[in-house]
């Protein structure tokens, strides 16, 4: 039997560049949907077969999907349009999978989602989620929490100092994942779905708070770290609910032995910092 054919959303995007190129690494056969193949030439370069698609044109996506056994998926509630439209790139994906056959959807969400949180882009995908289980499409939901390369913009120097600035209370533990990980953990379950009996995973790599997050992106500079909790007051209304969850704990819940078994290099804060060479 030929080896299945694995279909990436957005191969171009964070998420969907780490799933594809961890499905490369692992010999996989990638089936890269893009929008722009000529901004995916190190993915061509490495085998994968490039797609022109648009979350926008649901006949490119099915026409992109067919003969692929399994996909991965996402959507992003940032562009225009926020979380509504969000929702219907999600409906229009899922929708496309299932009038092409395929066997397994994998649909990365957000940790959270299936909780109720009334946090805006978190309830566009358990819309989605939603509308993927009405379907009866065979689907593995991969919920990973906040993403470490959103760190880096809450980081300033001020006086020697390496300062993290976060609306999130002192004290409060705030889990997290590196993007190169989600896309670990979605290529092994585009491997093998049955990793995922339960059919949902929510993920994560390290857990720490403000205080700690200071601390790691300190030591990574050679300076001391200082934390500065600061007011919701200011964030637009998507922000301002995400952070006050939270503040709240519990708020994310994710398996971390389980993310583990599926990306064995799992990585904590640090170990994230001194990959990304970041230096203060």
């Amino acid at each position: 039997m030929p080896e299945p054919l694995l279909a990436v959303v957005g191969a171009t995007g964070q998420q969907g560049g780490a799933t594809a190129r961890a499905l490369l690494d692992a010999g996989a056969r990638v089936r890269a949907l893009v929008r722009d193949p000529a901004k995916a030439g190190d993915l061509a370069g490495r085998g994968a077969e490039l797609v022109r698609a648009d979350l926008q044109d649901p006949d490119s996506l099915r026409t992109a999907f067919r003969g692929a056994q399994r996909v991965f998926a996402m959507t992003t509630p940032f562009g225009e349009g926020g979380p509504e439209a969000e929702v219907t790139q999600g409906i229009s994906l899922a929708d496309a999978a299932a009038d092409a056959g395929v066997e397994h959807l994998v649909f990365n969400s957000v940790g959270g989602a299936e909780r109720s949180t009334g946090i805006p882009h978190f309830e566009s995908k358990r819309r989605v989620e939603e509308h993927i289980a009405s379907l009866g499409l065979p689907a593995t939901i991969v919920r990973p929490v906040f993403f470490m390369e959103n760190l880096p913009w809450m980081v300033a120097t001020d006086d020697g100092e390496v300062v993290v600035r976060m609306p999130l209370p002192a004290g409060v533990p705030l889990q997290m994942i590196a993007v190169a990980d989600i896309g670990a953990v979605a290529a092994a379950v585009l491997l093998d779905p049955s990793r995922v009996p339960s059919g949902s995973i929510e993920i994560g790599g390290d857990e720490r708070t403000g205080e700690q997050i200071a601390a790691a992106f300190g030591e990574r500079a050679g300076r001391p770290g200082r934390y500065e909790a600061q007011p919701l007051d200011g964030l637009d209304e998507d922000s301002r609910a995400m952070f006050a969850w939270f503040g709240t704990p519990p708020a994310y819940r994710a398996d971390f032995a389980a993310t583990r078994a599926l990306a064995p290099g799992l990585q904590d804060l640090p170990t994230w910092l001194a990959g990304t060479g970041w230096s203060g």
